[in-house]
């Protein structure tokens, strides 16, 4: 059963005042979903623009009522946000991303993304491609074993990826609840409360979603789609995705250690820095946004400056 929960925008106000929005401009929203960062910044000055991207055909309903809402200052690209650099052939002054899946997703038994609801095991964030359902049925126990620790940092990878298979040999793993409880029968409940199938689930959506492939593109593609000044601000829910990100603005800014810089030698050029890391910490959710927003509790929020180069 669907749950009526609204999608509530994780660190709003952090995300506006880091991408300096309120200055006017040209920004993209990576991850439109039900539109609260984009309209939020369209809202923060009569200037903005912004590029929205977004993979999954059920927000075109939103999209259009933000079409008729804001004109042409909201142009929508229906196209995974790794490809931001093909589809926009101007430099911005922003780039925010918000990881992960949506509550509104996970809210719908249909998609397949929660080990909370029975429905069809899909995850498919565009509705088209690979399924879990194909992946937990198709690929062997190492594949699968790998998958479940490299992107859920499940420690029982091997012992739930043999439990996979030994199920699907007599019978086809169908649903979200065929999925739980295999991993219920061989997994005992976490001390910390959560349930024992959340970092399987996780990884198997990153997988058929290539979730972290998108997330090194985009942060790629920021260097040279940023104009001077430009703001990265990046929201993560996992340490995986949070990984990514910090070691990314460390390694392109002062801050990476003094053995990865180049030296002058045979002619070769010191590497310039090209961001300055704006949060040596990441920013979380205050007590305020913790109890309005429980999707909050894991956010973090980084952000760093283009500097010039060119």
């Amino acid at each position: 059963m669907q749950q009526n929960i609204p999608h509530i925008p994780v660190l709003l106000k952090p995300v506006l005042t880091h991408m300096a929005c309120q200055n006017g401009g040209c920004f993209v929203d990576g991850t439109f979903g039900a539109g609260g960062y984009t309209r939020a910044i369209l809202n923060a000055h009569p200037e903005n623009d912004v590029f929205a991207f977004d993979r999954d055909p059920t927000v075109l309903p939103t999209v259009e009522q933000f079409q008729n809402e804001f004109g042409s200052r909201f142009k929508f690209i229906f196209d995974c946000f790794g490809n931001m650099e093909k589809r926009i052939t101007q430099q911005v002054d922003g780039i925010v991303l918000d990881l992960g899946v949506s509550s509104m997703q996970i809210d719908q038994p249909d998609r397949g993304f929660s080990f909370r609801f029975d429905g069809p095991l899909d995850m498919r964030m565009s509705c088209e491609g690979i399924t879990a359902k194909e992946v937990v049925n198709s690929l062997s126990e190492k594949q699968l074993a790998d998958i479940l620790f490299l992107y859920g940092e499940e420690r029982s990878s091997r012992r739930i990826a043999r439990a996979i298979c030994q199920f699907r040999s007599h019978k086809v793993i169908e649903t979200t609840a065929d999925l739980t409880d295999i991993i219920h029968r061989v997994m005992s409940k976490p001390k910390d409360g959560s349930d024992s199938a959340m970092r399987s689930f996780q990884a198997l959506r990153i997988y058929v979603n290539d979730e972290l492939g998108e997330l090194e593109r985009a942060l790629d593609s920021s260097i040279r789609l940023l104009k001077t000044g430009g703001r990265l601000v990046v929201v993560t829910f996992h340490s995986l995705e949070d990984r990514i990100v910090k070691n990314f603005m460390i390694q392109n800014s002062a801050l990476r250690p003094n053995e990865n810089r180049y030296c002058i030698t045979n002619n070769m050029p010191v590497k310039k820095d090209i961001f300055q890391v704006i949060t040596r910490k990441p920013i979380v959710a205050d007590e305020t946004e913790l109890n309005a927003n429980p999707r909050s509790h894991s956010a973090k929020l980084r952000c760093a400056v283009r500097l010039e180069d060119r």
